[in-house]
């Protein structure tokens, strides 16, 4: 099933949070006004004198860079996954210590 337009803008914004360092301040001023700023291609286009397509074209190759490199990488993967042990371990915290406390009590 194909994601909807904004759990892929969400999806492509967690991306761009890890690997914005790795892209151009053009490329980064580019995503944050169409993502952070939501602003439309022509908007862009208008406040950097150049093309809507040049624009359209510029966002997409962004957002190719950032998919090859989670496809490399998986950083925000590893990072999702790291997110979601931190979660478990901290719902589930009360019952290390009931255990811990049992371990205690047999010694």
């Amino acid at each position: 099933m194909m994601k909807n337009r904004v759990e892929k803008n969400i999806e492509i914004s967690k991306l761009f949070d890890c690997y914005k360092n790795l892209l151009t301040d053009k490329q980064v001023e580019y995503f944050e006004l169409y993502f952070a700023e939501d602003l439309s291609f022509q908007e862009i286009a208008d406040e950097k004198s150049v093309s809507k397509t040049a624009v359209h074209d510029a966002i997409n190759k962004i957002i190719n860079i950032l998919e090859d490199l989670e496809s490399k990488l998986k950083l925000s993967e590893k990072k999702e996954k790291i997110n979601l042990l931190v979660n478990q371990y901290e719902s589930d915290n009360s019952k290390i210590n009931e255990i811990l406390q049992k371990i205690k009590e047999i010694n």
